[in-house]
């Protein structure tokens, strides 16, 4: 599957996008446990308690074909599908 990253995000990753083999079955909640396994510096960003990753924050957005997950039904408990664009946004500030 492949994963977008935006703005300091990107930077954390060291690249826009990421390929991320990911087994049936898995949830978006998954999905940000495995980034942050391979790019430890993601999970501050990631979890609401980054030593219990059991919750996503409220300031980072996951986006699946363009729908944040928060508005999902399913929640951070969506299933992905091999065919779901996602996009990952860190907090975002203006004035």
């Amino acid at each position: 599957m492949q994963v977008r990253f935006y703005a300091t995000l990107r930077a954390l990753v060291g690249a826009k996008t990421l390929e991320v083999p990911l087994p049936e079955g898995t949830r978006v909640l998954d999905l940000a446990r495995t980034l942050a396994r391979l790019h430890p510096a993601l999970a501050e960003h990631f979890f609401a308690d980054p030593e219990r990753p059991d919750a996503l924050a409220r300031s980072v957005h996951f986006r699946i074909d363009g729908r944040d997950v928060r508005w999902l039904p399913e929640g951070e408990r969506t299933l992905l599908r091999p065919e779901h664009q996602i996009d990952v946004f860190p907090p975002v500030a203006g004035g």
